[in-house]
């Protein structure tokens, strides 16, 4: 069966279908070997990509800019100090004018609407690098980890989210692991359990893809005999720093730990974390929220951060390759 992704845009996984995401996570698999192996082919030779950041990042840009330069094309990175996005040109105004300069864009930022916008008016490839509603590329990423440490199949494999799962990250992988047709569990307080239209709609789908979904209030109910546990960080980018207190007292007890890991009642459960991870005092924002309510280790400890189930730079790797298979999938 052949799968033609040329000309799509990614801003959210529901645009692709279960066969594209499998086709998708393949053909990283290959671009990592080749990668590798020292075999690449370059693709994208005379391909300009824009990538738009109004959020700051690590992993999305580098991995964006080293997967263009593997495939032989060109980066202009603009963030909102570099740009008029918004300030003294409309986002419309914008898109249309990068739309005639470039074959692709990326972009970072808050608004799902406003890359849903930037791709309707651009008309060319659009890809999000993140929302505060969805994160396709890091849940391709992180498929990939699975399917690379899972020892099973996809659809035979159980993984539980733990935290606040309003947001981007808990709501993709619902999504994805909906359409993979996983044992999806969510672990949270009821008061930030993912959005319930989304939920009614994965239940949905569930019946088409096999998955099967569990929304549980209690952590360790949740995690028995989950192949992997993942978390993020308790308070996101652009939420106020005095939402911490509240999030600490809702979520610690969902915190991964040693006794966490060991309630999966599975030697080989691994941990996965879309980073950045406040595991330690090795940052600003892990002192500041030691200083102010006594916490050393916040979403997870360091002894499970640091273990050897932990899987959080495979993960990290594996951003390159699956946006990399974007790339190629969708301009080549």
């Amino acid at each position: 069966m052949s799968f033609n992704l040329r000309n799509r845009s990614l801003l959210n996984l529901q645009d692709f279908a279960p066969r594209d995401i499998r086709y998708l996570l393949d053909l990283a698999a290959d671009l990592k070997r080749a990668k590798a192996s020292g075999n690449e082919q370059q693709r994208l030779q005379g391909k300009n990509i824009a990538l738009i950041f109004e959020k700051a990042s690590t992993r999305t840009r580098c991995a964006f800019e080293v997967a263009v330069h593997d495939q032989g094309g060109h980066v202009t990175y603009l963030d909102s100090a570099g740009s008029q996005l918004g300030h003294k040109e409309s986002l419309k105004d914008t898109a249309r004018v990068l739309g005639r300069m470039f074959d692709g864009i990326e972009y970072r930022g808050f608004h799902q609407s406003v890359v849903e916008d930037i791709a309707r008016f651009s008309h060319v490839p659009v890809w999000n690098g993140l929302t505060d509603e969805a994160h396709p590329t890091q849940v391709l990423a992180d498929l990939l980890t699975m399917q690379e440490f899972g020892e099973k199949p996809l659809h035979e494999l159980s993984f539980c989210y733990l935290g606040d799962a309003r947001f981007n990250m808990g709501c993709s992988l619902l999504i994805g692991g909906t359409q993979m047709g996983m044992d999806v569990r969510i672990a949270a307080p009821t008061e930030l359990q993912p959005p319930s239209d989304l939920v009614a709609q994965m239940r949905l789908l569930a019946q088409t893809t096999g998955a099967h979904i569990t929304l549980e209030t209690d952590p360790r109910r949740a995690v028995a005999g989950a192949d992997f546990l993942y978390t993020d960080v308790w308070v996101s980018m652009g939420e106020a720093a005095d939402v911490w207190k509240q999030r600490i007292a809702q979520l610690l007890p969902y915190q991964i730990n040693t006794a966490l890991m060991q309630a999966t009642g599975k030697a080989r459960t691994r941990f996965m974390h879309c980073l950045p991870a406040f595991h330690n005092l090795d940052t600003e924002v892990g002192r500041e929220v030691h200083e102010k309510y006594g916490l050393t280790e916040i979403e997870v400890t360091d002894a499970v951060f640091e273990s050897d189930a932990s899987v959080v730079f495979s993960q990290a790797e594996n951003r390159l390759h699956t946006i990399k298979a974007v790339l190629v999938a969708t301009l080549a």
